[in-house]
């Protein structure tokens, strides 16, 4: 079992910036990656960044250039630093924790996803 903590988000003013963090606890599985999704109202969810547990990053058409995911305090947290914020930004962000499978020292693809309850970002013009 994994538990995702969500922290961050809130309101900003257009060209402003917010910085979300995502903690994972898992004692007895590993992580293999972890992502920011965002889901505005009315719309599909959407990939907004990720990071893997070899630290490579993959991004969103809408964040890349203006986003950025990283490592947290651990290898369990990822940051997400989001500046130069749109009013199209506003959306609620979900974390996604993805368990992986051990392989030695490695943990390598997904065994299972778990989600985090969402914080809300708002983007005022």
């Amino acid at each position: 079992q994994v538990q995702v903590v969500e922290s961050g988000g809130g309101l900003a003013q257009t060209g402003g910036s917010l910085r979300l963090s995502c903690a994972a606890s898992a004692d007895t599985v590993c992580i293999s990656g972890i992502s920011w999704y965002r889901q505005a109202a009315g719309e599909e969810r959407e990939l907004v960044a990720g990071i893997t547990s070899v630290n490579s990053t993959l991004y969103g058409n809408d964040g890349q250039g203006r986003f950025t995911i990283s490592r947290g305090k651990d290898k369990n947290e990822a940051v997400l630093q989001m500046n130069n914020l749109k009013p199209e930004d506003t959306a609620v962000y979900y974390c996604n924790a993805r368990q992986g499978m051990p392989d030695g020292n490695r943990c390598i693809g997904v065994y299972s996803e778990y989600w985090g309850q969402g914080t809300q970002v708002t983007v005022s013009s």
